[in-house]
């Protein structure tokens, strides 16, 4: 089918004050002087990009050790989830259970649906995001990868019960292709299917205006 056909399908829902300072034997400082309080500590200017997260500390730290975050992944992964607020939470993974990711992505899904010769024969209908957006969430032992050709797409699978649930593919290696039938239900919306002639792979990828920049954050 020609690149851009698209089909739509619906999915299930201290007191100030205390005695006196009294002069030292040792010291050469005069009451009065003894008595003046010591000039207020100068206020160090903040640090360009710093941020205080006050009481929230704790939890910052707790959210980037239980995700294996940098600070600037989470904040970059709250930020877009702040300003595209269309993005939900999806779960997932492979048949057996060995193999479970979590990935944010929007509720309406645009999956490719390519006739190369790999994804006509395991049926890798695909919807794109960032690598940032994706995270495995156990399982990474129990993936075997096989690749062919230009060996830059890496499609993983699980050793147990053979099924892709995702994989890293050549149009974008900055990325993930999700298998939205591999999703958990209750998140999705709505699929939008777009065929893509993946059997002209080069010719097909050059001239579509947005695949590329599905994985960029």
């Amino acid at each position: 089918m020609p690149v851009g056909r698209t089909r739509r399908c619906r999915r299930g829902s201290a007191a100030a004050g205390g005695p006196p300072v009294a002069r030292s034997r040792n010291s050469g400082e005069s009451p009065a002087r003894a008595k003046e309080e010591p000039p207020e500590a100068k206020e160090e200017p903040p640090v360009p990009g710093a941020v205080d997260l006050g009481a929230q500390s704790r939890r910052w730290a707790a959210f980037l050790q239980q995700h294996r975050l940098s600070s600037e992944e989470a904040a970059q992964l709250l930020l877009d989830a702040f300003e595209c607020k269309s993005l939900v939470k999806h779960t997932g993974g492979c048949h057996c259970g060995a193999v479970r990711f979590e990935v944010w992505a929007s509720a309406d899904l645009h999956v490719f649906n390519c006739n190369c010769s790999i994804c006509t024969k395991k049926q890798n209908r695909h919807f794109i995001v960032p690598a940032l957006r994706f995270k495995l969430l156990q399982g990474a032992d129990n993936l075997t990868t096989y690749t062919f050709n230009t060996h830059r797409a890496k499609h993983m699978f699980c050793k147990t019960c053979g099924v892709q649930s995702f994989y890293i593919p050549r149009s974008n290696p900055d990325g993930y292709g999700i298998a939205p039938h591999c999703l958990d239900d209750g998140t999705v919306q709505v699929i939008i299917t777009e065929d893509i002639n993946g059997k002209e792979w080069e010719e097909a990828v050059r001239k579509h205006k947005t695949i590329r920049d599905m994985s960029k954050p």
